[in-house]
């Protein structure tokens, strides 16, 4: 299925750990967790900077991929350690001033569902949780999180 986005879309919000990364965390011996970047994801950010789209990131959890990313491609939006994330998705939205035609949010677990749902662009993973995929209306990329899913939805937008 290819996933049919508009050109009216400005901002790209995304959760980060299913979507850009492969849900996967990593502990070494240390106790320090880390994750695995696609970099066809990491390009990804790169690519959305150089077509002029904003860039949010709202993720549950707080981890350093994320503050690298962010720096790197100069984030506007980055909020981790985020539960209630549609209360975060609804500021971002009045803060640009954004209609329902100028967002699209990704997310793939149950903390997204609300965000998901309030969203007309929403966008999840094929390994995302039943209770996503079942979302009326929501589009599945044909990668998986973490293996290139963020890319498909850029690659779709910027053509």
């Amino acid at each position: 299925m290819t996933l049919n986005l508009p050109d009216t879309i400005k901002f790209v919000i995304t959760d980060f750990d299913g979507v850009v990364t492969d849900n996967c965390v990593y502990i070494d011996a240390d106790g320090n967790m880390t994750r695995k970047l696609n970099f066809k994801d990491v390009m990804a950010f790169s690519i959305l900077r150089k077509n002029g789209y904003r860039i949010g990131i709202i993720s549950g959890e707080k981890n350093s991929a994320i503050d690298i990313i962010a720096k790197k491609f100069n984030v506007e939006e980055v909020h981790q350690g985020i539960r209630i994330k549609i209360d975060v998705l609804k500021s971002i939205i009045e803060r640009y001033g954004l209609s329902k035609d100028e967002f699209v949010y990704i997310g793939d677990d149950i903390n997204d569902i609300e965000a998901l749902e309030y969203s007309k662009y929403a966008v999840t993973v094929p390994d995302a949780v039943k209770k996503v995929k079942n979302i009326k209306g929501i589009q599945v990329t044909e990668a998986l999180g973490g293996a290139g899913a963020f890319r498909e939805i850029v690659d779709t937008l910027t053509g």
